[in-house]
């Protein structure tokens, strides 16, 4: 595999970012811009547009799951960031998040290797790593099987980085994986599940929480990351771009802090709480909104997920900020967007 060469003095090579509306999608492709980068992206004519507003990039309206649409979007750039996907912990028709997550990739990088792109960031996540088990966290050598991963989104996110690395391994197609932990910040549209914590535990409506955990990390350190592995990163090697290891009791109480609340003392067994996601989840079939509360959530919840960045730091110069730091873009921009109400 060979070392990314001539990638760090930028002449406006052309490049194309899926997913670019979205909350890694918009970071990676305004930290493209910001190091001279000329931006395409493939956005759905049905996506919203807010966080392109200030970004000068050319659009380019598709599906990543119609290759006649892939096709017009990669003429003639010579990168690719495939940072669009389904991240959904329910969905009413669970086959649609297999669909866009493992087809559409596969449909990306067949479309870039017939077009000839130079060098592809694929943006896989740590949902595709399996939890630590001791007290180390977990690396990028840990990989997760598809029998072993919980829910259809962990599936698809497996599936498609073995779509991935089989096209590295049989057609020398010319891809990096990344892997971003559990990201916060500005843009979080939908929001995000983890922002919908963010959201409802600053406006005191989480009375408790159950014994877990997670790598927090800014979105914009997620999105240099993403340019760092484009310069430095290795064909066919995998690198995780995390922040800190955070309990989930601790990241309310530094919610309840930054908001002027008193955090949540109550934890929760898990076991109390599977009829309230099953409940959640039935009335999600009528209502069409995704709950709060889901099945596979607090399933993925009996494991502290915990990750290490030693080798991107090492091999792509990565840093992640404080997670407060993130913790606090994020609620002033939930603050500024409307969110907390």
């Amino acid at each position: 595999m060979s070392q990314g060469r001539g990638f760090a003095s930028v002449t406006r090579d052309k490049v194309l970012v899926t997913g670019a509306s979205g909350f890694v999608g918009s970071a990676v492709a305004q930290a493209l811009a910001e190091s001279g980068y000329a931006v395409r992206a493939l956005l759905r004519p049905t996506a919203q547009r807010l966080n392109l507003a200030n970004l000068d990039a050319e659009i380019v309206e598709g599906d990543i799951c119609d290759r006649g649409s892939v096709d017009k979007a990669m003429a003639g750039v010579r990168f690719l960031f495939h940072v669009a996907a389904d991240y959904r912990l329910w969905a009413r028709r669970p086959q649609e998040i297999m669909r866009t997550n493992a087809e559409g990739t596969r449909i990306l990088m067949q479309s870039a290797l017939a077009a000839g792109v130079e060098r592809i960031v694929y943006t896989s996540s740590v949902a595709t790593i399996a939890c630590p088990t001791g007290e180390a966290p977990a690396d990028e050598t840990r990989s997760l099987s598809e029998s072993c991963a919980i829910g259809a989104y962990k599936r698809s996110k497996v599936v498609a980085e073995k779509i991935v690395q089989q096209m590295i391994a049989r057609d020398e197609l010319p891809a990096v994986i990344v892997h971003p932990s559990t990201p916060i910040g500005p843009r979080d549209i939908k929001p995000t599940p983890t922002g919908r914590i963010i959201v409802e535990a600053a406006m005191g409506r989480m009375p408790g929480y159950v014994d877990t955990g997670l790598n927090l990390v800014h979105v914009d350190d997620v999105a240099r990351g993403h340019v760092e592995a484009l310069r430095k990163g290795r064909i066919g090697e995998h690198y995780i771009l995390g922040g800190q290891d955070v309990s989930l009791a601790a990241m309310l109480k530094d919610i309840a802090e930054l908001c002027g609340r008193k955090p949540p003392r109550l934890r929760f067994p898990r076991p109390l709480l599977y009829p309230l996601a099953l409940a959640a989840e039935a009335a999600a079939h009528l209502t069409h909104k995704e709950p709060f509360v889901t099945i596979d959530g607090l399933r993925m919840s009996k494991h502290r997920m915990f990750f290490t960045s030693a080798k991107a730091e090492r091999c792509l110069g990565y840093t992640a900020r404080p997670y407060r730091e993130a913790l606090s873009d994020a609620l002033a921009w939930f603050g500024q967007n409307g969110h907390l109400k």
